[in-house]
């Protein structure tokens, strides 16, 4: 490769890059810190095929929370989730064939108490209960009802009080601004529907607010590459995110993701760094790696690709080389 040393590697994939020899194989290659999907549907997506493309942690945002409360909390992938759906009667996505009713959760009431039945609280309760570690709400207006202002207010509130973020499905007019004024902590798809202006872009990321990407999903990504760009250009937080589950796609990293996150400026460490982040954990278990066969890339253009050869190897399989 080009980069001859450990900090000219760094340079170009930030600070978890090392050159690294697996040790059961004697390959050389690079080692990253694990890589995560922050956006997908394990019950539509074959689980077991994502460590040998990739992906080490997974952040299921939509679900049936029964399953994973009895699911084994160890392996790979290591996953997080949001349970089911919250949303309203009529409201995305019970109208979708892919939705089975176990993972949409219907909240009737605005209701603050615990114990309430459909109540806004007992929702979110029900799916922290469940060991979930976000909730996820629906705002999605271009095919029917959303959350009214207090509800949504009342399911965030409740949400933060159990130490847990908020995720919301933004779709439509006017979602984006409803979610921000609400206190929602990461939109589970960077905006698609609606342009969001300079003023919009500044409070989102003076507020924390975290956008999973999922820009290759689009027949045209074209809006929210541009919502994704402006928004990193103002230091947001962009986290890689592919809604695997979403149409016909191999489990594992998805290098058209790649691509798009470096067409929107999200480049090198950044790249990195939006697949490494451990959101919706303070850490990730450091006893697995990301491990890259061969040389490194000579420039930014050359790692979405290069990533595509990434496998997911216990640490201890590692050994650091030099260059």
């Amino acid at each position: 490769m080009a980069h001859s040393d450990a900090e000219a590697l760094q340079a170009l994939l930030g600070p978890s890059a090392r050159f690294c020899r697996r040790g059961l194989t004697g390959q050389d290659g690079v080692a990253l810190a694990p890589l995560i999907d922050h956006h997908l549907h394990l019950h539509l997506v074959d689980e077991h095929a994502l460590p040998a493309h990739g992906i080490a942690g997974a952040v299921d945002l939509g679900g049936d929370p029964a399953y994973f409360a009895r699911r084994p909390k160890h392996g790979m992938p290591q996953v997080e989730y949001a349970g089911a759906f919250l949303t309203v009667p009529g409201g995305y996505p019970s109208f979708r064939s892919w939705a089975p009713a176990q993972i949409v959760h219907i909240v009737t009431s605005s209701s603050a108490a615990p114990g309430v039945p459909g109540g806004a609280r007992t929702s979110v309760d029900e799916m922290a209960d469940a060991g979930a570690s976000v909730i996820k709400v629906a705002l999605h207006n271009t095919e029917g009802p959303v959350f009214d202002t207090h509800t949504l207010q009342v399911l965030v509130a409740a949400a933060h009080d159990r130490g847990l973020p908020v995720v919301a499905h933004v779709e439509g007019d006017g979602m984006t601004r409803r979610a921000l004024d609400a206190g929602v902590d990461v939109l589970a798809h960077a905006p698609f529907t609606e342009r969001i202006d300079e003023d919009l872009v500044a409070a989102a990321v003076a507020a924390g607010q975290r956008w999973i990407s999922t820009l290759a999903i689009h027949d045209d990504p074209q809006l929210a590459l541009d919502n994704t760009a402006a928004f990193a250009a103002a230091d947001g937080r962009v986290l890689y995110g592919t809604d695997l589950g979403n149409g016909d796609r191999p489990a594992g990293l998805v290098p058209a993701e790649l691509r798009c996150l470096h067409r929107a400026g999200i480049r090198g460490p950044a790249l990195i760094g939006a697949l490494t982040d451990p959101w919706p954990r303070a850490a990730f278990d450091r006893g697995v790696a990301t491990f890259v066969t061969g040389p490194a890339p000579d420039a930014e253009a050359g790692i979405p690709a290069w990533l595509g050869g990434a496998t997911v190897v216990p640490a201890e399989e590692l050994i650091t080389r030099e260059p």
